[in-house]
């Protein structure tokens, strides 16, 4: 009987223990010399972990399974507060079906929660790219080396100890991009830990999110507590006194709207009224409830400005494997021919499939294909050779599919067109602004109307009256709508400041921004939103198309050091979202591309193998110490033809 590796290997330690002391031992001694001659970081956490924690270890691992022995008025709290939390965290809610007046959807966490890959790192450190396009781009890379050379935390191991900072963290960081699942991750972690699977070493745990205690003023740390919690106010004084049994869990430190400095602090008292900032900052650095656990979540590039160093586990989402993108496709199609298909069709095409290591994507991807087989439900090889190819087409399907079931041409006073412009101009503002998060002044400002279907089907609103938040359902589609709005409201200048800005910044915020505008200023791509907005305007298109021109002539001529290789690559990646192969074929014409000593992933090369395609001949190409996988040089193979000279 075929089992899978998990339930092996707890077949198999369960028979070593069966054997007694010596089979125990003789298993240690094997996996010292495994770490000898093969040497992998979970193995060696492990190792460390009893080497230097010796006897204490078989306590630590009973105190997690077993708990602290409470007074009974504190463990009747405490299973008042379980029973909250279980409340807040046993239904994972999925959105809802966009376009229609269904409520979202909701299942059992541990029916549909698909494992993340979660690692030990800090590459967040340098992050120049846009974190979607460098974390999809190492995704495949650094997931093979989870296998050798990364460790792999599970989450009852991110308080476990760390052999790299050489202690049992208290204060843990969990980074990922957006839609990874940073948010689901913290709510397993807490369902978990409430049904007694892992930490029962924390009597309590408390789970903030960072944009709610944005509307807090100063506060004490008792108030943060019982603001959510105001069923402990009986026993909030002694549940303090005990702070190694706590654990505070801070979602989104990206979504602070303050500056936080790690690197001080001297708050000591929880009573004393101060800037939930610094509270945060207080329990991560000690001062405040020293021995208490903090764990935190944040986009990396929020990170690459925090002084990180005050943590003692540094993690990173990772996203989906191969095969679990398999099972989210299972479960969201629920039909197995129809999840085939679409997982078939999603994996020949290697922009939308490398995106897949996302959990919102893989959302957003699945629902467009069932809009699509919906429409048509007879799957022919026509309607799989009509689906979308690139991120533009993908979101342009996305929002017409979601329009065509708004028969009405007017929504709330607005047509959908006057509306997704609306939207388009704060969608732009948000991204040229690092702001994910929006408000009601944020709608007024930008005329926005939130009463009517097409607004909800778009955005999601958090928070009760006053206090509520707007987020798009995914941060991608915010820089759809903000590339969008220059083919609905053109301005020659509006258009042309927006290029100049989103070029300029370092940190590449505006860069799906612009691999929009490139993707829209092909016709056939927009033609699929005219019978829902009318039309789109084609000089804006003529606008993108002359920036993009004067874009690869400047590359061409700059000196080729790597990040300037990189940035020509990049230019490839906006001719590859146009689809423009006449445009290729003029400005690369027999041009010699020169990508040497430049690693080339796998949607590198799919990219690099469209561009030689466009041209009728290529003079020369130098690929020279580029590292390229074997699933890129397929990728390669049918346009090498197409080259004089090949390096």
């Amino acid at each position: 009987m075929e089992k899978d590796p998990s339930s092996f290997s707890c077949t198999l330690l369960q028979d070593v223990q069966d054997r007694g002391r010596k089979a125990v031992i003789g298993l240690w001694v094997c996996l010292y010399a495994l770490q000898k001659d093969h040497p992998h970081h979970n193995v060696l956490a492990i190792l460390d972990e009893i080497t230097q924690t010796g006897e204490g270890l078989v306590d630590q691992i009973l105190l997690d399974e077993l708990g602290h022995s409470l007074t009974p008025e504190l463990k009747d709290f405490q299973e008042k507060h379980k029973q909250h939390l279980t409340e807040k965290t046993e239904m994972l809610e999925e959105h809802k079906p966009p376009g229609t007046t269904l409520k979202p959807q909701r299942f059992l966490i541990n029916e549909r929660y698909v494992n993340l890959i979660v690692v030990s790192t800090d590459q967040f450190r340098q992050r120049p790219q846009n974190e979607l396009i460098q974390t999809g781009v190492k995704h495949e890379k650094c997931l093979k080396k989870t296998k050798t050379g990364l460790e792999h935390i599970s989450l009852n191991k991110l308080f476990r100890w760390n052999h790299q900072s050489e202690c049992v963290p208290h204060a843990v960081m969990v980074s990922g991009v957006p839609g990874i699942g940073k948010t689901t991750l913290m709510q397993k972690f807490v369902y978990d830990w409430v049904n007694g699977k892992h930490y029962q070493r924390f009597a309590f745990v408390f789970f903030f999110r960072f944009r709610d205690l944005n509307r807090r003023g100063k506060v004490s740390l008792e108030e943060m507590i019982l603001h959510q919690y105001p069923y402990l106010e009986g026993q909030i004084g002694d549940i303090l006194q005990d702070p190694e049994r706590l654990l505070f869990i801070f979602d989104g430190l990206d979504e602070n709207i303050h500056q936080m400095d790690f690197k001080s602090s001297n708050l000591t008292n929880p009573k004393q009224r101060t800037l939930f900032g610094e509270i945060v900052v207080s329990l991560v650095r000690q001062s405040l409830l020293k021995g208490c656990s903090v764990l935190i979540t944040s986009r990396p590039t929020r990170l690459a400005s925090v002084h990180t160093d005050v943590f003692q586990r540094i993690a990173e989402i990772m996203g989906f494997l191969h095969e679990d993108r398999l099972i989210f496709f299972n479960n969201f199609f629920g039909n197995e021919e129809l999840s085939e298909k679409a997982f078939h069709y999603v994996q020949e095409n290697d922009t939308l499939y490398t995106f897949c290591y996302i959990p919102s994507y893989c959302w957003i991807i699945c629902t467009v294909l069932s809009m699509c087989f919906r429409a048509q439900p007879t799957i022919t090889d026509q309607l799989m050779t009509s689906l979308p190819k690139t991120v533009t087409q993908l979101f342009v399907t996305f929002v017409s599919n979601i329009l065509a079931n708004h028969s009405l041409n007017k929504d709330g006073g607005h047509t959908a067109r006057e509306l997704l412009t609306f939207i388009g101009w704060m969608a732009e503002h948000g991204v040229m602004n690092h702001l994910i998060v929006f408000n009601e002044h944020d709608l007024e400002s930008f005329s926005v109307r939130n009463d009517n279907h097409v607004f909800s089907s778009f955005m999601m609103e958090s928070g009760q009256p006053p206090d509520v938040d707007y987020t798009f359902l995914h941060l991608t589609l915010q820089e759809f709508f903000a590339a969008l709005v220059h083919f609905f409201n053109y301005n020659c200048d509006r258009l042309q400041e927006t290029l100049d800005k989103a070029e300029s910044y370092s940190d590449r915020r505006a860069e799906i921004l612009l691999r929009f505008l490139c993707g829209l200023s092909d016709s056939s791509t927009r033609s699929m939103l005219k019978s829902h907005v009318g039309e789109l305007s084609t000089q804006a298109a003529r606008d993108v198309i002359t920036w993009i021109q004067k874009k690869i002539v400047k590359e061409q001529i700059t000196e080729q050091s790597r990040e300037h290789k990189r940035d020509l690559l990049n230019v490839f990646y906006y001719l590859h979202e146009s689809r423009n192969k006449a445009l290729v074929s003029q400005c690369i014409g027999s041009y010699k591309a020169d990508f040497s000593d430049v690693p080339l992933s796998p949607l590198d090369c799919s990219v690099l193998s469209f561009i030689l395609q466009s041209c009728r001949e290529t003079e020369e190409v130098n690929l020279n110490s580029c590292k390229i996988p074997s699933e890129g040089l397929k990728k390669l193979l049918l346009v090498l033809h197409n080259i004089k000279s090949l390096r």
